[in-house]
Formats: structure tokens, sequence, C-alpha cells
């Protein structure tokens, strides 16, 4: 193998420099995901209620949340787990459920009001994932992961990649020219990359297009829409150093039961992206560190946050596509580009210039990082040889991959007056276990066959990467 495809696991040979850039390049593919969740929670309070909130749910409390949370979460997986947390999307719904509560004490509620509520139903959500791990813990991994075989976990990967093509088609639509380029030079940068410039195609893609975006800007074209390719009104507006406006949560049993529920959605939605990750770096993440240890950090994440007025936090598939792409494994390039953010939320003024960055980039870039999740599923599935020939198999990758692309606004439904909404991951996860679980013909335990499990990066029982050849 060219020793420039080899993968990195430990990024210190690398030297300072180098982890930081690489550190900066898992920041910015987390960075136009994670700060749209503000922008999106913001116009539901506006709809609703006249106003956005001015504490909380801004793009600089975001920003630390994610950073701090991913820092909490590497802690509590002894720092072995390659992954970073961002904004949920899953929440969304139940933010502008309670965004348009209008009865008994949410009536004529400002915004930051309720936003301090909805924020309280995120720290309930974020301990059932706490409630989730001691069950793993009494009950076992091994009982836990045999309702997750390939057949199940590969389309629900896939499913991941592919539930956010429309978000990269939308980004890239509004400038398909940039989009162009900034998925050219990624591709270009990493086929024919050399050193250092091999592991850092998102970056250089990021910055050189963002380069062409400036010029294209200074010689007076616009979007096809009319509007300006990029906007600086807000950078001259902001401070260079500033406190992010935090707000401590508030409880109430209504915004509780609207947001905790979807964290049943959620949870399964990290037990595939740590299946994602571990299939990414050949790593048993779920064995080791284990799947309890993930899930309270995830939890706790995500508790902290609703409690300082942030958003929902979840493991990001971008940065998982950044993993397979740069080829570098090693945790504490996640960490460094943790560190960033948290810097980065305290800086105003340089959160609006990254912030400024035109959405058709990030869809170009999007296109590679979304597409290599989806790949990485594709993979699970072939690397485990499942037998698609058998009935029950097809039927639940059938039935995962319709749910999970075809509930593009998830299911809402009503239980005792109050709306709960599952998104379509959820509802591919939930679907692909429980038939799994009824259906007869099963070909796959897991723990009983290491080569299968390695080719997952779950094997229970390590073995010589010769015996896996």
């Amino acid at each position: 193998m060219n020793e420039s495809n080899q993968v990195i696991r430990d990024a210190k040979k690398l030297g300072l420099p180098k982890m930081l850039i690489l550190g900066v390049q898992h920041m910015f593919a987390m960075f136009g995901a994670t700060i749209l969740v503000p922008i999106l929670v913001n116009s539901y309070f506006m709809d609703a209620c006249g106003e956005h909130p001015t504490r909380g749910l801004t793009v600089a409390v975001t920003l630390f949340c994610a950073g701090f949370g991913t820092l909490l979460f590497h802690v509590c997986a002894r720092m072995k787990v390659p992954a970073f947390l961002g904004s949920s999307f899953a929440f969304l719904g139940g933010f502008s459920t309670v965004a348009h509560l209008n009865t008994g004490i949410y009536a004529g509620m400002s915004a930051n009001e309720k936003a301090a509520y909805a924020c309280g139903g995120v720290v309930v959500a974020g301990l059932l994932y706490v409630v989730m791990s001691l069950i793993i813990c009494l009950v076992g991994i091994k009982r836990v992961m045999r309702y997750l075989p390939p057949v199940v976990t590969g389309p629900v990967i896939i499913c991941i990649g592919l539930s956010l093509a429309s978000s990269a088609i939308s980004n890239a639509s509004t400038n398909w020219f940039l989009a162009f380029v900034a998925l050219a030079v990624i591709i270009a940068f990493n086929i024919w990359g050399k050193g250092m410039f091999k592991i850092i195609p998102i970056l250089m893609g990021v910055v050189i297009s963002y380069i062409v975006a400036l010029i294209m800007n200074a010689a007076g074209f616009t979007n096809p829409d009319g509007s300006a390719i990029l906007n600086f009104s807000s950078v001259a507006s902001s401070g260079f150093v500033g406190l992010p406006p935090f707000q401590l949560c508030k409880f109430n049993l209504t915004a509780i039961l609207v947001m905790a529920p979807i964290a049943l959605a959620t949870m399964m939605e990290h037990i595939g992206d740590m299946s994602a990750i571990s299939a990414t770096v050949g790593e048993n993440f779920i064995e080791d560190p284990g799947l309890h240890r993930t899930l309270i950090g995830d939890g706790l994440a995500t508790a902290f946050a609703g409690m300082v007025g942030g958003p929902a936090n979840t493991t990001y598939g971008e940065n998982t596509g950044v993993l397979e792409l740069s080829r570098v494994h090693d945790p504490r390039v996640i960490r460094i580009a943790a560190v960033f953010a948290v810097i980065l939320s305290f800086i105003p003024k340089m959160a609006e210039i990254i912030g400024s960055m035109p959405s058709a980039i990030i869809g170009g870039v999007s296109f590679m990082l979304y597409g290599m999740i989806s790949a990485i599923g594709v993979r699970n599935v072939v690397e485990n040889h499942v037998d698609f020939t058998k009935s029950r198999n097809l039927i639940i990758a059938a039935v995962i991959l319709v749910s999970g692309l075809g509930f593009s606004k998830g299911l809402t439904f009503t239980i005792a007056g109050t709306s709960i909404t599952l998104t379509g991951l959820a509802i591919a996860a939930l679907a692909g276990i429980i038939l799994n679980a009824i259906l007869p013909g099963k070909d796959y335990h897991f723990g009983d066959d290491p080569k299968a499990d390695a080719n997952r990066g779950l094997d229970m029982n390590p073995i010589q990467e010769e015996d896996i050849q």
C-alpha cells in the first residue's frame, strides 16, 4: 500500500502545525450544519412570537456547546472515540412545537422564556441517555448488539448519508459554480495531493473556493437569485471579544413531554453513528470504551447544552466523512477542533467571518462528505457478505431505506395531547431492529464470528489484522 493512503492513528508524528490544520478542517466540516440549527430555531420563534431569542440558541452559544460537549464526550469515552458532537437536527420539531405553544403559562410568553423551557426539555432528554447506558450495563452490550446486525446497521448508515443529501443539494444550488469549485478541489487534493495536502482535502476545498468567492464578489458577480455572494454586514457590527449570551434553562412538564421523547430517536442515531465511526476507523468502540460510555458522553453533553441555553448535541456524520477522507483517525485532532470551536464562541467577529461562508461552498463540501457516509454503509453490508437472496434480509433493508428516506419530515403523533415527532432515521432504526428481532432465519449473531465483526470494526474478540485478510 502506498504510504500516503495508510491510516494515521497517531497524529503527533505529523507535528503540531499539521495537527492544528487537521483540527481546523474538522471544525469547518461541522460548522455549516451546527450553526444552521440555531438559525432555524430562531426562525421558529420569530414566526410564533414575532421576535427571536436574544439569550441562548445563538451561533456563539451553539459553538461553545458543540466544542465543550465534544470535550466532555471524549472524557467519558476515555479519549478513544474520534467523534465530534454538533447541533442535533432531530430536536427542530420539538423547538418549533414549544415556540408555537400559546396556552396556559405559555400564553403571551416571550421568545426568551419559551426557549428556556424548551432547553429544559433538552436537559431531560440528555439524562435519558444516562438511563439507557445503565440498561446496557445491566443487560450487557453483547445482548444489545445482537439486535444490530450488519443488515440493520449497514442500511441505517446509508440512510444517515442519503438523508442529508437534500441539504447538500439545497446549499449547492445557491451557486453551482462555487459548489463545483469546492467539490473539484477536494477531489483533486484527495487523489493527486502530496504530503500534508493529501490529508486536508476538505480544508483546501473550503479555502480555495472561499478565495474564488472573494474574487467573484469583488468583480461584481452575484448569485443566480441576485443576492451577493458574500455579505460582511454582520461582521462589521460584531465585536472582537465577547461572552456568549448564555441562558439558564427552565423546567415545565409540557415542554419536557415535547422534547424528552425525541431522545429515543437520537439514541438510535447514536448507535448508528458509533457503528459508522467504528467501521470507518476499524476499531471496536462499541466494546471499548463501550456503548454505555459513549451514550453517557452524548447525554451529558446534551444535558449541559440545554442547561446553558444551547441546542441538543449529537455525534456528527460530517466528521466521520472527514475521517474517511483524511485517513487520520487520531481523536486528538477532533479535540483540537473542539477547542477551536470554544475559542471562536468568545470571538464574535471571527465567528461571523466564518459564518459568512457562502452556502454553496458548504453544499459542495457536503457532496463528498455525505456520500462518503453512505459508502461506509455499503461497505458495511458488502464486507459482511449480507445475503440479499434471503427474503428476511431484503425485507429488513428495504423497510429501513424507505423509512429513512421517505419520512423526510418525520412522523408526528399525539400522546396525551402532546405532539411527538420521530425523525426518519429513528423510524428506520426502530423498524430495522424490530423486524430483525421478529423475522425468522437469523444468519448473524454478534460475537460469534470475530472475522465478520472485525469487518464492521465491532469485533468482540480482537484478532490480528492478517487473520482478516
